[in-house]
């Protein structure tokens, strides 16, 4: 595997000063992005899938283990608070659960049939969308859990830095991020862990604006859980409809944090018809926007 390979470039990287070690390193990021680039065209039509079986219902399913696990889990609980994304239809699989997150657990990333149990326990089936992530495409947990979702009609996206991998050949939507040897032989939280940090960033960001959580490029489905969220919420309904701050903060308020709803209140809707007009349009303000300027 590429991510395994001893570089020639790196052989006396221990032995080189300090300044010439974090360039190399740093540069190396560099090559990281440069693998997501080439596969953009890969993301997008992943991405586009997502949206077309996450548009009503759905859950989105995010497994790995290890240092991938945790990027994912990472981008994955990063959806609530930024786009609104509901808590019932999110479900992040690490291999050894949650203690996994903090430390490694000898052995996990190799229970094939805890991926196929977990899988099966949280009942996937043919609405749903999984996201697998490893950076040798063969761990055995992951391909377990991408091997039974997709046995249940689950839509299977793959990303791994290494080509010909199982993860790859038998995801619906294979992405490869071909990231090359790393600059300590065999250490994938460098070059290929910031690759997939970068690929599941693109992803999830694009199908979620797919999905109407973005006008105008504000996160409009944000939930204000702390005072910097409110002040960014008040802030986004300054900016889209020019009203004064204390006008904003009374939608907000008769909105219930709902920064669309309040963007409708201010546009002279009722509450209810802010609603209705919000759930017709498939919750898109944009669309909510041009149909109440039709009325």
């Amino acid at each position: 595997m590429s991510t395994e390979r001893s570089s020639p470039r790196y052989s006396s990287i221990d032995v080189w000063d300090a300044e010439d070690i974090a360039e190399t390193i740093v540069e190396s990021q560099f090559a990281a992005v440069a693998a997501v680039y080439a596969v953009r065209k890969q993301i997008a039509s992943a991405a586009v899938a997502m949206q077309a079986r996450l548009e009503d219902r759905g859950r989105l399913i995010y497994a790995g283990a290890g240092t991938s696990g945790r990027l994912a889990v990472q981008d994955g609980a990063e959806l609530a608070p930024t786009f609104g994304w509901p808590d019932d239809r999110l479900l992040l699989i690490i291999a050894g659960g949650e203690e996994a997150l903090l430390r490694s657990v000898e052995g996990a990333e190799d229970d094939a049939e805890g991926g196929t149990r977990l899988i099966a326990q949280h009942a996937v089936t043919a609405q749903d969308v999984l996201i697998a992530v490893a950076a040798s495409g063969t761990t055995r947990f992951t391909l377990a859990c991408l091997r039974e979702a997709k046995r249940c009609g689950a839509l299977t996206v793959g990303i791994a830095n290494n080509g010909a991998s199982p993860i790859l050949d038998e995801a619906d939507h294979p992405i490869l991020l071909d990231t090359g040897s790393e600059p300590i032989a065999g250490s994938t939280r460098l070059k290929a862990g910031t690759a997939q940090k970068v690929a599941l960033n693109t992803l999830s960001t694009l199908l979620m604006t797919l999905l109407g959580k973005v006008y105008r490029g504000l996160m409009v489905d944000v939930r204000a859980v702390n005072e910097k969220l409110v002040k960014r919420s008040e802030d986004m309904l300054v900016q889209l409809t020019g009203r004064s701050r204390d006008d904003v903060r009374n939608a907000l308020s008769r909105a219930n944090g709902s920064v669309k709803i309040a963007v409708l209140l201010l546009h002279g809707c009722d509450l209810e018809s802010a609603k209705h007009l919000l759930s017709a349009a498939g919750d898109r303000l944009g669309a909510a926007l041009d149909a109440l300027a039709t009325h």
